[in-house]
């Protein structure tokens, strides 16, 4: 059933190196209406998406993992899926500048849900990261992640 509903729905690739945000974050994309791949490290990321017969829409992934990098992941994702969407996460100040000079789109943890909803959102509609760059501040909404 789980790939019948991929093919409805958007996909998100998610990769979180901390297990209870992974989980939390998981869920909360799960609850607003996304087919959700969860990997907990960069490599994990890698395999699955090779594995994932389908599109994967956006890839949300977290600036700093061990091994490798929010961003070199998806450099790496990004070549082999030219469609694919990237937001990145971070609770380092430095992360937006990391990210905002490819195009990618950013949010500043903590965030609550409905930042980080909206985000996924704006980035699948393709529009541009400044128009909601309010958003990098998304603790001010219900609740923070």
């Amino acid at each position: 059933m789980a790939q019948a509903l991929a093919a409805t729905r958007e996909t998100i690739l998610l990769v979180e190196d901390h297990s209870a945000l992974l989980k939390l974050v998981k869920q909360i994309l799960e609850d607003a209406g996304f087919f959700v791949i969860a990997a907990k490290n960069a490599k994990e990321a890698i395999r699955l998406e090779a594995e994932f017969p389908g599109e994967i829409d956006v890839l949300l992934s977290d600036v700093r993992m061990r091994g490798m990098s929010g961003p070199e992941l998806a450099k790496i994702l990004k070549d082999r899926r030219l469609q694919m969407r990237v937001v990145l996460m971070s609770g380092y100040p430095v992360g937006a500048s990391v990210v905002h000079h490819h195009g990618w789109h950013y949010i500043q943890k903590p965030f609550g849900p409905s930042a980080l909803v909206e985000k996924i959102r704006v980035a699948l509609r393709g529009e541009a990261r400044s128009a909601l760059s309010r958003m990098a501040a998304g603790s001010a909404t219900h609740g923070t992640v």
